[in-house]
């Protein structure tokens, strides 16, 4: 695994070996990266059920100013650690290791990185088909995400499915047109505070 873009271009990352984890591959990523290119200049960033970094430390050398990542596992958050300090990049980040399903999202004592502008949400595919529905933790996770002390005005949402799954997402967050589809998982993109009919906001 590797940084293939940005001021950390060719740097190297350590993966978790085993199933507990999922890399993404270099195509798949490259195309999330290009599409959301403009949405990083100077974003704070949360990469949820983040693995060892590869999608907030990919937005930190593509221009994010801050990241804060959960993860849960303990190999992976150690191996997470590394990848920061090898990057050099302790100062620009929270390496938060919590329970994604009940945590507030608002780092204690770090104001400075709320509320974030991009959100990767990247849960284990089995817990995704099971707990994408109203009434379930997952469900209630994003509806914590959508609050506006946790998330700007205008976040985006970046979620990664398997495919076939059609997911329930909090009316909060509103799915875009825009989908990258790669082998057997797709990332779908959504964006807060859009209205499905807005037109009476915009004219105000």
């Amino acid at each position: 695994m590797r940084i293939i873009a940005g001021r950390y271009k060719r740097r190297k990352l350590q993966i978790n070996p085993g199933l507990t984890t999922r890399p993404i591959v270099d195509r798949a990523k490259q195309k999330l990266f290009d599409r959301l290119e403009s949405d990083l200049e100077n974003a704070k960033v949360l990469d949820v059920f983040s693995g060892t970094g590869s999608m907030g430390l990919e937005s930190l050398s593509r221009g994010a100013t801050s990241c804060v990542f959960i993860e849960r596992d303990h190999k992976a958050h150690e191996l997470l650690r590394e990848n920061v300090a090898h990057l050099g990049v302790e100062d620009e980040t929270m390496c938060w290791r919590t329970d994604a399903l009940r945590c507030s999202y608002r780092p204690k004592g770090l104001p400075q990185l709320v509320p974030f502008d991009v959100i990767f949400f990247d849960p284990p595919y089995e817990l995704a088909r099971g707990e994408l529905k109203p009434n379930t933790k997952l469900f209630q996770a994003l509806q914590r995400l959508a609050s506006d002390t946790v998330s700007s005005r205008t976040a985006l949402l970046v979620l990664r499915i398997p495919e076939k799954l059609e997911p329930e997402i909090p009316e909060e967050w509103f799915r875009t047109e825009l989908e990258i589809a790669v082998g057997s998982m797709r990332i779908r993109f959504y964006e807060k505070g859009m209205l499905p009919d807005n037109t009476e906001e915009k004219e105000a």
